[in-house]
């Protein structure tokens, strides 16, 4: 070795060796190098455990309440080094993202196959109307659709907006009528806001009515229930991912759903 640094590393005495200028220089150098060495090695075996690192999670519903946000608290409590970044969108733009590899999973509603990636049924959630307290609908404990057929309703401009627009239409459709539906420009927030001060009414999943807002009220339609699902890419080797699909699956087992 020292003829190929071309300097000495050790003298060479009757009572031993020692170490010259340089190889104390070279010996504090390779201690650093084996200690990077070390610790890279425990961040890619934390990576690999799923104990750090990134999870990239495409939404489609509230986190005001229900299994999402429950999912969501539980994984970041076992898992408090994996940085989980939160994206809503709607089910084309999430799933384009998933193939891309620019969202780790999705949670959309149906259970459909989404050609190149993994779906897995999770959850389902009722069907809520959300009316003004004032609206005669108000006193009814549920509402079914025939109640709605005739009622102006308005959605959003922004996801999930234009599903719950087609959901409207194949719904008051099948009582052979034709929905008054309006978009607004808002968010869903702000949304609830205006069914409060009488713009028309408009429907939402079970987790939004964890979601208190002044002047409005919920009711459930009878009969309806949507079911949610996890999408995902099989290419993807996030070991966060694995983590967090094994998670949602056995939550979804202790609260009943048939996987």
């Amino acid at each position: 070795m020292e003829d190929g640094l071309g300097s000495a590393l050790f003298h060479r005495h009757s009572g031993g060796v020692c170490l010259t200028v340089a190889g104390q220089r070279l010996l504090s150098k390779a201690r650093k190098v084996l200690r990077y060495v070390n610790e890279g090695t425990e961040i890619v075996d934390a990576v690999g455990r799923g104990e750090e690192g990134h999870l990239r999670v495409g939404i489609f519903t509230s986190l005001a309440s229900g299994f999402l946000p429950d999912l969501l608290r539980g994984f970041a409590e076992e898992h408090p080094g994996v940085h989980i970044e939160v994206a809503d969108g709607n089910p084309a733009e999430h799933v384009a993202a998933i193939r891309q590899f620019r969202l780790d999973i999705a949670f959309l509603t149906g259970t459909l196959d989404w050609p190149r990636c993994e779906t897995d049924y999770l959850w389902s959630e009722r069907v809520f109307v959300v009316l003004p307290e004032s609206h005669a609908l108000a006193q009814k404990e549920e509402v079914h659709w025939h109640d709605l057929a005739h009622e102006p309703f308005i959605v959003s401009d922004v996801p999930p907006g234009q599903e719950i627009h087609d959901y409207l239409v194949q719904r008051v459709a099948d009582l052979g009528h034709h929905p008054k539906i309006q978009s607004q420009f808002v968010g869903r927030d702000n949304l609830l806001t205006l069914v409060a001060i009488g713009s028309g009414l408009t429907v939402t999943s079970e987790a939004t009515t964890a979601a208190h807002v002044p002047g409005i009220c919920y009711r459930p339609i009878v009969g309806e229930v949507l079911p949610f699902s996890g999408v995902w890419s099989p290419k993807n080797d996030n070991p966060a991912l694995r983590r967090f699909v094994s998670m949602a699956k056995v939550l979804a087992r202790s609260q009943g759903a048939e996987l």
